[in-house]
C-alpha cells in the first residue's frame, strides 16, 4: 500500500520530475506533485510524494528530512489526512455586524 508524504522547503523552481527523481533515489515513487498557486501557476514551495510502500516512505523520511536540496532545507513527513470533501473548512458564525450587541440599531 502506498504512503503519501508531505515535502516542504522545496526550491520554487522544482518541477514534478525533479521531485520524483529525488525520491526515486530512495525507493519506488508512485507519484510526485509540486503544489502550485492556482492564480499564478508558480510553485508554493511544497509538494506531495507517494512512495510505493510504507517502508520506502519511512526510508525517504530518514534520508531526506533535513537534507539540503538546491540551497533549501527539506522537510519530509507523513502527510496528514485531508478533511472529507476537501476544500476549505466550513466557516462558523455570521458575517454581519447589525444586532450583535443585543441593543437597538
Amino acid at each position: 500500500m502506498a504512503q503519501k508524504l508531505f515535502v516542504g522547503g522545496l526550491p520554487f523552481a522544482t518541477s514534478n520530475e525533479q521531485l520524483r527523481d529525488l525520491f526515486a533515489e530512495v525507493g519506488e515513487v508512485a507519484s510526485a506533485t509540486v503544489v502550485t498557486d492556482r492564480d499564478t501557476g508558480r510553485s508554493r514551495g511544497f509538494g506531495f510524494v507517494e512512495m510505493a510502500t510504507p517502508e520506502a516512505a519511512d526510508e525517504a523520511i530518514n534520508r531526506l528530512n533535513g537534507r539540503d536540496f538546491e540551497g533549501r532545507r527539506l522537510q519530509v513527513e507523513k502527510a496528514k489526512a485531508s478533511p472529507a470533501g476537501g476544500g476549505r473548512p466550513a466557516r462558523s458564525g455570521g458575517g454581519g455586524g447589525f444586532g450583535r450587541s443585543g441593543g437597538r440599531w
